[in-house]
C-alpha cells in the first residue's frame, strides 16, 4: 500500500527526472543551432551576431525555472510545515 510519503517522493522523482530530460534536449537542440550557424558561413561575416544566443538565453531561463522547481523549491514540504505550524497553534 502506498503511503502519502511514497506519493510525494513519486512527484518529486517525477520533477526531476522531467527536468534531466528538459536539460538534455536543451543541450541537444542548442549544440545543433550552433552548428547551423557555424556551417552557414555566418560566424566569418564581421558583424554578424550569433544568432544561436537568443535560443540559449531564452530556453535557458525556462530551464533555470525548472531546475528550481525541481530542486530548490519544494512545494510539498513547505505545504507540511505550514500545515504542522496552524496545526500546534
Amino acid at each position: 500500500m502506498e503511503t502519502e510519503k511514497d506519493k510525494e517522493l513519486w512527484r518529486i522523482a517525477k520533477k526531476r527526472v522531467g527536468f534531466k530530460k528538459h536539460f538534455a534536449i536543451y543541450l541537444i537542440m542548442n549544440t545543433m543551432f550552433w552548428f547551423i550557424w557555424m556551417f552557414s558561413g555566418r560566424e566569418n561575416d564581421g558583424d554578424s551576431f550569433p544568432w544561436p544566443v537568443w535560443p540559449m538565453l531564452g530556453w535557458g531561463i525556462g530551464l533555470a525555472f525548472d531546475f528550481v522547481g525541481a530542486y530548490v523549491f519544494d512545494t510539498g514540504s513547505a505545504i507540511e510545515k505550514e500545515y504542522n505550524k496552524l496545526k500546534d497553534n
